[in-house]
């Protein structure tokens, strides 16, 4: 990685379905081995499923989300005269956002159930009602900034 260099950002292409971005970063998240139309069909199905459950439309709930998961502070670990700090940092907005994506599927991958679409679709409905495993590693991460608020003027 270059210090001198910023890297440019690669245009995300939206999905074919829904035309929306996020769903295509969420099939990058899911995707194992390079395998893009399975990742796809495991969201479709988790949105069908979704839809029947609730009635409303799945992108709207997938949207709800993404935003409920979304940090708003993290810490990140500053040395300082050889101690360590826990500084609080404001996330950026596509850091938060790809933070969430990696912990709805990575709770929904802990899930118990059949098949990952449903695991899926049962994780994305928790988040979407402020519950699960996604939001408490949000809730998580606002605590941790929070206790060390006190380390906040040592940002960079």
């Amino acid at each position: 990685m270059s210090r001198r260099t910023v890297v440019q950002k690669r245009p995300i292409q939206p999905d074919p379905v829904h035309n929306s971005r996020v769903v295509t970063m969420m099939v990058s998240r899911l995707m194992k081995s390079g395998k893009k139309s399975i990742a796809y069909g495991i969201i479709y199905d988790a949105f069908k499923m979704m839809e029947e459950r609730t009635g409303t439309d799945p992108l709207e709930v997938f949207e709800r989300a993404v935003k409920n998961a979304t940090p708003l502070v993290e810490v990140k670990a500053r040395r300082v005269g050889g101690a360590t700090y826990q500084v609080p940092m404001e996330v950026r907005s596509e850091r938060g956002t790809a933070l969430a994506l990696r912990w709805l599927s990575q709770f929904a991958r802990q899930r118990s159930g059949r098949t990952m679409a449903g695991k899926l679709a049962n994780e994305l409905m928790d988040a979407a009602n402020e519950t699960g495993s996604a939001i408490r590693k949000r809730e998580e991460t606002h605590r941790m900034a929070e206790a060390n608020k006190a380390f906040a003027h040592y940002r960079y």
